[in-house]
């Protein structure tokens, strides 16, 4: 059985401003192309998608269809601006966030501090020397060195994360993982390292992590709702429990392409983002050139326009089913989509042609 921290809200909330037509910004209309794609098939199982320009919402379609909530059938789903998704791994880009955050108040160990220090119950685990050199940024860049399959399907037990979620206790199964290389080289695809990262924002700052991200980042963006679904063990899942609306992710993109403000405040300090947004490992997801930040991929795509073709940064976050948040800062554009296309080896398809064959198309003229 799983537990949630229930929808919260705080009556805070900055209405979207809604680009009139011809005012989008855009050099071609996305509608006909995401009329036409949708018509193929191509965007199946697609449950929302929300574009902003200049901070305001440029594209927005929602499409009913079944959903699940953590493994849990939803059955048909009748799909809106406020309604909650599971946005999966997103949630780990957002716990990275949760940590400069927290470091920047004092409450939680800089990036170089060994991380099993941060959990003395497992002293038998800190005598190990090689154990001892693994750093919290080690986590936060997923370059551990430890063993973590998550490569299995999410419904078989032999994929760690689903395993972490059947341990005893998940902290001991992801420190005592056997340590592969030497920490720091090497990327692995690591749910282990942010529930570690998890949990010492909760400790360093007394809260539990939903309260924590409530206080410092939603209720200042005005994200009125959200769901964090515990495991078993009545843990947060830090690695793929937040659920959040298409509009509530892309409002966490435009502070991002807003230097960490909001509404005259800081919410997340630019250092933090400056210093998350650096490549510090090369990644394999079968897309060339990304790289990984502190829990953000790292990307850039070749994007041809009348001036001929050049390389358009983008940060991104990604997640189980096809759950996707862009951020291309040359362009002043954020895109979050959610599907429902969980564990299948398509899942990619649906976003991928949104992004290549509808907003990067609409953005560029080409």
């Amino acid at each position: 059985m799983i537990s949630t921290t229930p929808a919260i809200a705080n009556g805070k909330h900055t209405d979207w401003q809604i680009a009139a037509t011809g005012e989008t910004g855009f050099k071609s209309d996305p509608v006909t192309r995401f009329d036409d794609l949708a018509k193929s098939g191509k965007l199946s199982g697609v449950h929302g998608v929300v574009a902003l320009r200049g901070g305001r919402i440029v594209f927005e379609r929602y499409m009913d269809g079944d959903d699940m909530k953590w493994g849990e059938s939803l059955e048909n789903v009748k799909f809106g601006p406020e309604t909650l998704h599971d946005i999966r791994s997103v949630t780990k880009s957002i716990v990275g966030l949760l940590y400069g955050i927290a470091l920047a108040k004092g409450h939680v160990p800089a990036l170089d501090t060994p991380i099993v220090a941060q959990f003395p119950e497992y002293a038998d685990l800190g005598r190990d020397p090689e154990r001892e050199r693994i750093t919290i940024r080690h986590a936060l860049t997923m370059t551990l060195a430890m063993e973590w399959n998550e490569n299995a399907p999410y419904t078989d037990p032999a994929n760690s994360e689903i395993a972490m979620e059947q341990a005893p206790d998940r902290y001991r199964f992801i420190l005592d993982r056997p340590i592969l290389a030497k920490p720091g080289r090497g990327w692995i695809y690591s749910g282990g390292a942010v529930a570690l990262v998890g949990k010492i924002i909760e400790r360093g700052t007394g809260q539990s992590l939903p309260d924590f991200a409530k206080e410092v980042l939603f209720d200042p963006l005005g994200i009125d709702a959200m769901e964090w679904i515990r495991g078993q063990d009545g843990e947060p899942s830090a690695a793929s429990g937040l659920r959040l609306s298409p509009r509530s992710m892309a409002r966490i993109g435009q502070m991002i392409l807003q230097d960490g403000h909001w509404e005259g405040d800081t919410v997340v300090p630019k250092p933090w983002l400056d210093e998350s947004f650096q490549p510090a490992a090369i990644v394999d997801i079968g897309w060339p050139g990304m790289h990984y930040g502190y829990l953000w991929y790292l990307g850039e795509e070749a994007v041809t326009d009348k001036t001929g073709t050049y390389g358009e940064r983008f940060i991104a976050a990604f997640g189980n089913g096809g759950q996707r948040l862009f951020v291309f800062p040359g362009f002043d554009f954020v895109l979050a989509i959610t599907t429902g296309n969980y564990n299948s080896p398509d899942q990619w398809r649906a976003p991928a042609a949104l992004l290549y064959n509808v907003f990067l198309p609409s953005l560029t003229d080409t």
